[in-house]
């Protein structure tokens, strides 16, 4: 999955989600423009940065205006601190809403013409705080449910010049991880709720948006990629009772392994002796 020769413009690219981003369009080729309101540390190799407020609709507008050309937009910025609905006023939670969906829009409406172009594409970054209840950041979790929806429409609306999909990520290991999860401890016992063991790495979600940019995924457009590890398992599975130890969160011995058989033989005699 090669971008040799195109120019990828990632926003919120300086850390975390996005400088994993930035990094893999680098490795596979591509002239990496990364925007943010701050300067990074540490400059990305491979990458040049410009400093933008993406809540500026002019200054969004200048921006993608003096680009030579570009091939494609991933929409990353974004992010939202923890805070309770009835926590602060409704103005508050407009400006997480700005940020995670306004903002996205307007890119993408400032990016458009480069993009009908060159053919480009748009690579939208969601949650799965859009798609189930997000106490404590419920603005953000309205805001990803918007962006997937309007990823969709502007998929048909800008078809078939610009293709337009979303990755949907789950939870992912970055710097400013312990804000979420607490410390190393916090961290492992999260990372043992999700099927695949582990948080995802930025490289990972970085890699999902390249092959979303890519020809290889020519003829995906208006599609969600999920990016969650497996995804959350219901809550009440950790509460209940019955089937302990055929859940995914139990260590997988061979001596689980044999209580599971066990337990489904003795379901099925239940079973048998039921219905007679």
């Amino acid at each position: 999955m090669e971008l040799n020769g195109k120019v990828a413009v990632v926003t919120g690219g300086t850390r975390g989600v996005g400088a994993g981003i930035a990094r893999a369009f680098a490795a596979a080729g591509a002239e990496v423009v990364v925007c943010a309101r701050r300067p990074p540390e540490v400059l990305l190799k491979g990458a040049e940065f410009a400093r933008l407020d993406l809540r500026d609709p002019d200054a969004v507008g200048a921006f993608f205006g003096a680009l030579p050309r570009l091939d494609v937009l991933v929409n990353n910025a974004g992010g939202t601190p923890y805070r309770r609905l009835a926590d602060v006023d409704a103005a508050r939670h407009a400006r997480v809403v700005e940020l995670n969906l306004v903002a996205p829009l307007t890119a993408s409406l400032a990016a458009y013409e480069h993009l009908k172009r060159a053919g480009g594409a748009v690579v939208m970054v969601g949650s799965v705080s859009g798609g189930r209840p997000s106490p404590g950041s419920a603005a953000y979790g309205a805001a990803k449910a918007g962006l997937e929806s309007l990823a969709r429409s502007m998929a048909v609306e800008w078809a078939p010049e610009i293709r337009v999909n979303t990755l949907v990520l789950g939870m992912v290991r970055t710097e400013l991880s312990h804000l979420h999860y607490g410390g190393a401890e916090g961290v492992a016992a999260v990372s043992r709720t999700v099927p695949l063991g582990r948080l995802a790495e930025p490289s990972d979600v970085g890699a999902a948006a390249v092959f979303l940019a890519s020809d290889a995924a020519a003829y995906i457009s208006g599609a969600s990629l999920l990016v969650h590890g497996g995804g959350e398992p219901p809550a009440f599975l950790g509460a209940a009772t019955a089937n302990r130890g055929t859940r995914h969160e139990m260590p997988r011995e061979k001596r689980r392994e044999k209580r599971q058989e066990e337990e489904w033989a003795r379901q099925e005699e239940e079973q048998e002796e039921e219905w007679g």
